[in-house]
């Protein structure tokens, strides 16, 4: 029976630190692969693989679209593209930003809770704003287990006190703490669960995700319209609920939560004058 061995791991500002804090405490005979989000400006150059490398016993790096999950690997989402997880391999694709950012948090983690369901530890760290909350709320429905960085822990702490109050999270620790959990969890056996509780909408949202043509002219959306317009294409916002979480999507698959989306549409206005 396998353990939590899909683990997901998503940060903003002052992710850097948080990540080598991470990697340090992971053995180089962990049962799992490790997957991790940093929002970084899409014309860097990314040298975080070769941070963490060199700060853990893992080996990390940017991963090519089609490239086999093994076991003890760290994948780094490469500038400009996101990072997802399909039935024992990565995609890595260029679709449509979410939260204003690519690479995001929430399309690794749905992709990883569509695909691994309780087998997925999702993990949020510092950072501003809100990615990776959406993303978190669909591991937890999936049956995996989430995880945050205490905010008052956290250099940036607006990403754990969102996802703390949108999401039941099994687990908050300063992120000293962090890896010795995540080793503990590979090593427990993890039962099949009767029931998927992911959405529907989720597996849509995962194919815009990828910027499929075909996905883009469904007429079947997530939400229903709402009165907005998307601030990087112009289109119409769908309305999502997930729970008490309040998300918005586009017809071509730029997604916002509400404070993104103010932050987007206040920029938009901007730009106009």
């Amino acid at each position: 029976m396998p353990g939590h061995n899909i683990i997901v791991v998503g940060a903003s500002a002052g992710g850097v630190e948080a990540f080598i804090t991470l990697v340090s405490s992971l053995p180089a005979d962990l049962p799992a692969a490790v997957f991790i989000v940093l929002h970084i400006p899409a014309q860097s150059f990314s040298v975080l693989p070769a941070i963490l490398t060199r700060s853990g016993p893992l080996v990390a790096f940017h991963p090519k679209d089609g490239d086999t999950i093994e076991q003890g690997k760290i994948y780094v989402a490469p500038p400009d593209h996101h990072l997802m997880i399909s039935r024992g391999s990565v995609r890595v694709v260029r679709g449509p930003k979410e939260n204003r950012h690519r690479p995001a948090i929430d399309p690794l983690f749905r992709s990883a809770a569509t695909t691994y369901k309780q087998r997925v530890i999702g993990v949020v760290l510092t950072g501003s704003l809100y990615d990776g909350t959406a993303g978190l709320l669909a591991i937890k429905q999936g049956g995996g287990l989430a995880v945050v960085q205490s905010p008052e822990d956290a250099l940036y702490p607006s990403m754990p006190l969102h996802a703390l109050q949108d999401v039941k999270v099994d687990y908050v620790l300063p992120m000293r703490e962090i890896g010795a959990l995540l080793v503990r969890l590979a090593h427990e056996p993890v039962p099949e669960l009767e029931e998927d509780g992911t959405s529907e909408d989720i597996e849509v949202e995962i194919k815009m995700a990828t910027f499929g043509m075909e996905t883009i002219h469904d007429e079947h959306k997530a939400g229903t319209p709402s009165a907005f317009s998307c601030p990087d294409c112009g289109g119409v916002l769908w309305e999502i609920n997930d729970g008490d979480l309040l998300r918005f999507r586009c017809r071509v698959g730029h997604a916002f939560s509400v404070e993104s989306m103010i932050s987007g549409q206040a920029d938009e206005i901007e730009a106009a004058l």
